[in-house]
């Protein structure tokens, strides 16, 4: 059975799709597998000295946010900051944001699993979608929802003028997915979902594809993998307690390869970073020169503190906020500059990944018309400062409609106008001010509908 029709297995979506070219499951296997992430092999290690990471799923997991204590605690700010925000509704009138409410059809959010929050749904959607570059969640039958393996997920991407070539035809369509549980090699046959049984949340893009994701640790992974082999290096220098960085004269007669075979035993035993440190046996006819041999004489922090910044800067997350060494000194400590990097961090990259979720999620539960999905950061204690803002930001706009009501425009349209920032919304009462009126003007008194009507002068007489 071809996957087209195991996406064609309910009659609506036959309907939806007859006009889709259908292909072989073993063909479109052999096109997607492993392209659908980048399309690399799972080599562990290289032949150098420093230690590879894998940039697939379980190799970024594994190198990088387990065996990496500076992508750990990025990733861990990361991820307890995004799981505070909850989600509400937003309405919107005239294409402006409006309040915000809920209702029960927000449950499967709230609750999405037995005994699972809200933030513990977006805690492991921002894992995946951090370390596979998107996160794939469906709805079970009733009001559950399941997060499904990044890695055992294939996008289905279809075309009807280039069926053999469709990912980057100009009639590409997203058409649906293929889940395979245990993955390839766990022999279970895939299971197959259309475009809207699954809310993908994709927050880095990847130039490469139109419809995948791509990990923020991909241009990272040299200053990982180099944190990685200074550390070894730093454990080596105290567990071997020498410090011969040398250069080594060999005064005896011999052959080429004879000098060579000697050359490559030396390496094999003192070069390396699980060879640091050793202590150095020679014979006469040996002689080193050490020309190196502390953390100082090779500014071993700088060289760590600049890895540190590489990575919180690719994570979005400013060093100050995580805690890393480059943003524990100086001016970075002052209250003003962590009130900036506070800001920048929940600005510029809190409040885009939330906004991307609730896009992502929209579609696995029902909107009320007329409002949007929307996130609720009320009630984070990292964003109050902010709230000071917008109370202060009220304060303004209070005063600001204070005046206008006073010039004689019409309450309610002053409100929406201030609101929605846009002053064409105002409508005039035709009531004016005092300070307005020429020298000896009756003002007309307010009846009863609204309306004014003229009020006689008095005479003048007795």
């Amino acid at each position: 059975m071809g996957v087209m029709d195991l996406i064609r297995r309910r009659p609506a979506d036959a309907e939806k799709r007859s006009d889709w070219p259908a292909i072989s499951l073993d063909d479109f296997l052999g096109m997607f597998t492993g392209l659908a992430w980048g399309g690399y092999t799972l080599n562990q290690t290289s032949t150098s000295q420093v230690e590879d990471i894998s940039r697939d799923f379980p190799g970024l997991v594994d190198g990088a946010y387990v065996h990496s204590s500076i992508v750990f605690a990025c990733e861990l700010v990361r991820m307890q900051h995004f799981a505070e925000a909850t989600f509400k509704y937003r309405r919107f009138e005239k294409g402006r944001p409006g309040a915000l409410f809920g209702d029960q059809s927000l449950l499967p959010l709230e609750e999405p699993w037995q005994g699972g929050t809200t933030g513990d749904l977006l805690a492991r959607m921002l894992l995946h979608a951090d370390f596979a570059g998107s996160a794939f969640i469906t709805r079970l039958p009733g009001k559950r929802l399941q997060l499904l393996r990044p890695d055992w997920m294939t996008i289905v991407v279809g075309s009807k003028e280039y069926a053999d070539s469709p990912r980057w035809a100009p009639d590409s369509t997203l058409v649906g997915y293929l889940y395979q549980p245990g993955g390839p090699a766990g022999g279970l046959p895939p299971v197959a979902y259309s475009a809207e049984e699954v809310a993908q949340f994709c927050p880095v893009p990847d130039p490469l594809a139109q419809f995948r994701g791509m990990s923020w640790l991909r241009p990272v992974l040299q200053d990982v993998m180099g944190d990685r082999a200074a550390t070894v290096h730093k454990l080596k220098f105290f567990q071997n307690g020498a410090t011969p960085n040398m250069i080594v004269n060999l005064d005896v007669q011999g052959t080429r390869e004879e000098f060579q075979a000697w050359v490559d035993l030396f390496r094999e035993g003192y070069e390396g970073n699980l060879n640091a440190y050793k202590t150095l046996f020679l014979e006469k006819a040996v002689d080193t020169k050490v020309v190196g041999s502390d953390f100082q004489q090779m500014d071993f922090k700088q060289t760590v503190g600049v890895s540190e910044t590489r990575v919180a800067a690719c994570a979005g997350v400013p060093p100050v906020v995580v805690g890393l060494s480059e943003g524990l000194q100086g001016s970075s400590l002052n209250a003003g500059n962590y009130n900036s990097a506070r800001r920048r961090f929940g600005d510029g990259t809190m409040r885009p990944l939330w906004r991307n979720a609730a896009g992502s999620l929209a579609q696995l539960i029902s909107v009320p018309k007329g409002a949007k999905l929307w996130y609720d950061d009320r009630d984070i204690a990292f964003l109050r400062d902010d709230q000071k803002d917008a109370s202060q930001v009220q304060l303004f706009q209070a005063q600001t409609i204070r005046q206008l009501v006073d010039a004689g425009y019409v309450a309610d349209t002053v409100v929406a106008a201030v609101t929605s920032n846009d002053l064409t919304l105002l409508e005039h009462s035709g009531l004016f001010s005092v300070q307005l009126q020429p020298p000896g003007t009756v003002l007309p008194a307010a009846s009863k509908n609204g309306s004014s009507a003229e009020t006689p002068a008095p005479q003048g007489g007795g």
